[in-house]
């Protein structure tokens, strides 16, 4: 009996023990922070999720589109322009009896991490600058400014010139104009403006002060050395247009890279027209370019750098200028020696190529004031404010023709190149070594068409040449054409450029069918290379 009543003590105690811990596990899940109170009324947790990732857990799922909106937010303000970020959300609710959840902060931070993720690229505020049909974007107003006043800076020793931005409407767009602003300018009317509110002269004073304004009035002029010389205006030669808006960041071109683009010089496609006298070569020289390059970029006309150029024909250049282009006029005092312009007396019954020197020129010294306007550091134009002679040039007077000459082309159609002018190995034993034309090799009975308009001065056989023709022509010229098979022109007949007159072949001293042509300047024979 006692054991039995031990035992039940013990039951007793152990029960209690077990109720009382119980108790005091309740009891401190409902005081201790972090934990929710169980009810039985549904979801009492939510599970936020952002894009699928789970960033935290809150008691109440009100708060959590108010959390994703503050992430954004702070987002958006650390990058300080614009986003594309997506944050899709999800919750998903539970009934607990109890668990953790998240503060508010640790949440929102959370979800701040899962939206830096979803950035695809920031859309900044920025500024595009439009320079003819040229555009580059850059970050800010201050660097478009900057980027033009570069440009102005390049050709501005002085750094009196300033680029200013005026404000204007086009529309329903806001236009900002650049101006170029004479800060110096602005210097001296300040300084007349103190001048002028200096006490008024009197007395002698007055008078002699008045003396000096009259004579200046009687001359009309002021002294060369009066003049203010310098860097009289400068601006931009082409329309510059600067708008605002909102851009990729990988469209904004740094301002370092938008100075080098804006102010290099870059290849400018340009043309050339073909004027009375030019050759190829002469072109050359005279737009500095390689006589290859100017083949090449006109390979439609020009087949290599001895094909023939025609009086008209406009050729493509290429012309190195920069994105934009700085006008300015420049003021300068000049001592030099200075040429009168050549006057030149016209004489319809000469060809282009006669002249005749009527007077010689002497040269002159002159002192002067000159304005000279420039396009970036090329001279376009000089006007004469004031001079003084002191030595008077004389001009150079020159007689020139005015009929175009005529021109010649190659006596026939295709062909080869067999022998060139000039020394050469004596072909098969026959032909001289020193070759006063130029031969294309062609099957016999090829047309041969005259080089050149004229008059028919031999046709026959002429020994070595075997059946040949030559063509007086209007300039005093002649040319040759030898070792035909046929001829079907006479003498004294006049023949148009490119009329037939012969058919190739191979007589006289010939060791193969083809056309030998010749032209004679003054009785001697010369590459004809150079005159088709």
């Amino acid at each position: 009996m006692k054991q039995d009543s031990v035992r039940l003590t013990h039951k007793r105690i152990e029960s209690g023990f077990v109720i009382t811990t119980l108790i005091t596990l309740f009891i401190c899940m409902m005081f201790t922070q972090g934990f929710t109170k169980f009810e039985r009324t549904g979801d009492n947790v939510f599970h936020i999720y952002v894009n699928d990732q789970l960033v935290g857990t809150i008691e109440n799922k009100d708060s959590a589109e108010h959390l994703l909106i503050e992430a954004r937010r702070v987002v958006a303000q650390e990058k300080d322009s614009l986003l594309f970020m997506s944050g899709e959300l999800r919750i998903e609710g539970e009934e607990m009896l109890y668990g953790t959840v998240d503060d508010e902060a640790t949440v929102q931070a959370a979800m701040q991490e899962v939206l830096k993720g979803t950035i695809s690229e920031t859309i900044q505020k920025s500024c595009t600058v439009k320079i003819e049909k040229y555009m580059v974007n850059l970050n800010n107003l201050t660097e478009a400014q900057q980027l033009l006043q570069a440009a102005i800076d390049k050709y501005d020793a002085t750094g009196n010139f300033v680029v200013e931005l005026e404000y204007g409407d086009n529309g329903n767009l806001k236009v900002i104009t650049p101006v170029v602003i004479d800060t110096g300018k602005n210097d001296e009317e300040d300084s007349e403006d103190e001048n002028d509110s200096l006490l008024p002269i009197g007395g002698i004073e007055s008078y002699i002060y008045n003396l000096g304004l009259n004579e200046d009035a009687v001359q009309g002029e002021i002294a060369l050395e009066d003049y203010e010389t310098g860097v009289l205006s400068m601006a931009f030669l082409e329309d510059v247009e600067i708008s605002e808006g909102y851009l990729p960041k990988s469209q904004v071109t740094s301002l370092e890279d938008a100075i080098e683009y804006v102010t290099k010089e870059q290849e400018t496609p340009g043309e050339y027209e073909v004027k009375a006298g030019d050759t190829l070569s002469g072109i050359s020289l005279a737009v500095n370019i390689p006589m290859q390059t100017l083949v090449d970029l006109n390979s439609d006309a020009l087949e290599s750098v001895n094909s023939t150029i025609r009086i008209g024909q406009i050729l493509t250049i290429t012309v190195p200028e920069p994105e934009i282009n700085i006008e300015r006029i420049e003021r300068v005092y000049l001592e030099e020696i200075y040429d009168e312009p050549v006057i030149y007396v016209d004489n319809d019954s000469w060809y282009t190529t006669q002249t005749q020197v009527l007077q010689q020129p002497s040269s002159g010294f002159r002192r002067a004031v000159v304005d000279i306007r420039y396009i970036n550091d090329n001279i376009k134009e000089k006007t004469t404010i004031q001079e003084e002679i002191l030595v008077e040039a004389v001009p150079k007077i020159v007689e020139r023709g005015t009929m175009v000459p005529p021109t010649y082309i190659k006596p026939l159609d295709g062909g080869r190149i067999s022998s060139y002018f000039g020394y050469r190995k004596s072909p098969g034993g026959i032909g001289s070594t020193y070759h006063q034309g130029i031969d294309w090799a062609t099957p016999t009975g090829t047309p041969v068409y005259a080089s050149s308009g004229g008059t028919v001065i031999y046709s026959g056989w002429a020994s070595g040449y075997g059946y040949c023709v030559t063509i007086q022509h209007p300039d005093g010229r002649q040319t040759r054409y030898a070792h035909n098979s046929r001829l079907v022109c006479s003498v004294g007949q006049y023949v148009s450029q490119g009329q037939v007159i012969a058919y190739s072949g191979s007589t006289g001293n010939s060791t193969g069918p083809h056309v030998h042509f010749e032209i004679i300047i003054n009785g001697v024979r010369v590459n004809p290379l150079d005159y088709l």
